[in-house]
């Protein structure tokens, strides 16, 4: 059976590859606290732009936000003249929190994501006792993307890709010749991302990734996190289909289903939770709000004790 979704993105990369004017502009911005690049696209055309997993500074010890990392990309945009059009999340974020709303209010955009940011919301609405004031429906967001939605970005193509497995909401962007994959692939001297989340599936992320990994080879792939694999010494962030099917250590060509699976299982059961895993859970379901503010007009964030 012809995967559809995955057919137009294809034709659209190689459409970009005959015309420049689909080969968007990308500026990155890399928060080292979090290891989190967040991604400016736009069309050079027209100046039409989307915000990619934008972080909200967040200090742990105080519980105290800030923007200056947002700021940064509020800078860029006007510098540049862009008229943003979204606001993409790839997924409920596990380790930074998304500046969305703040961002909206500044330069705005629709705020999208995955369709199946319900699951997220029911699985994790549980876990931290949200009740039923917290809507699980995905209304906190402005557009819920299915997989082969098909949209603009001024003159821009895109495509959604639904690419569960690290989280069940996983959607990657093709936007021109580039897909903002989120965290499904690292660069390759790094691998792939974990999939013991709850609703995480390592046999899940497999298939995704090896989905990804049918566009063309020369499809640039921008990631939303490094980490720095062992003898590297600068932070990267962007890299090819061709790249990653060559080089990437966990899931080149030739490397089997059941052997990723074994390796990604046994990896994740070492690591430890993200260290800001429980705010940015509770934030990013909600579309990057805070909760509902209490009697004394503060929002909490909850641990739950030997939960997770």
């Amino acid at each position: 059976m012809t995967d559809a979704p995955i057919a137009a993105a294809t034709a659209q990369i190689l459409n970009a590859e005959r015309n420049p004017a689909q080969k968007p502009v990308v500026k990155t911005f890399f928060d080292e606290a979090t290891f989190t690049a967040s991604h400016v696209v736009h069309d050079p055309e027209t100046k039409a732009a989307a915000v990619v997993d934008s972080v909200l500074d967040y200090d742990a010890a105080s519980g105290r936000t800030c923007y200056d990392s947002a700021q940064k990309i509020v800078d860029y945009v006007r510098a540049e003249g862009l008229k943003v059009e979204w606001q993409l999340e790839t997924h409920a974020h596990a380790d930074h929190l998304s500046a969305a709303p703040w961002l909206q209010e500044q330069i705005s955009g629709k705020l999208g994501i995955g369709a199946d940011i319900i699951r997220v919301q029911e699985v994790f609405g549980k876990i931290f006792n949200a009740g039923t004031r917290f809507a699980r429906d995905g209304s906190q967001f402005d557009h819920l993307f299915r997989d082969g939605d098909q949209f603009q970005i001024g003159n821009l193509k895109a495509t959604a890709l639904h690419v569960p497995g690290h989280t069940p909401a996983d959607m990657a962007f093709v936007i021109g010749d580039a897909a903002f994959i989120g965290d499904t692939l690292f660069m390759p001297d790094y691998g792939t991302a974990r999939a013991d989340f709850p609703g995480g599936d390592a046999r899940m992320l497999f298939h995704s990734i090896r989905r990804l990994l049918t566009l063309p080879e020369q499809t640039r792939l921008f990631l939303c996190h490094d980490y720095k694999a062992p003898g590297r010494t600068e932070f990267a962030w962007e890299t090819t289909v061709g790249a990653e099917r060559a080089h990437n250590v966990h899931v080149h060509d030739g490397v089997a289903e059941e052997d990723f699976v074994s390796m990604r299982t046994k990896r994740d059961s070492t690591l430890s939770l993200p260290n800001l895993i429980m705010p940015s859970v509770q934030i990013n379901m909600r579309g990057g709000h805070m909760p509902e503010p209490e009697e004394n007009g503060v929002s909490y964030i909850k641990i739950p004790v030997n939960k997770l």
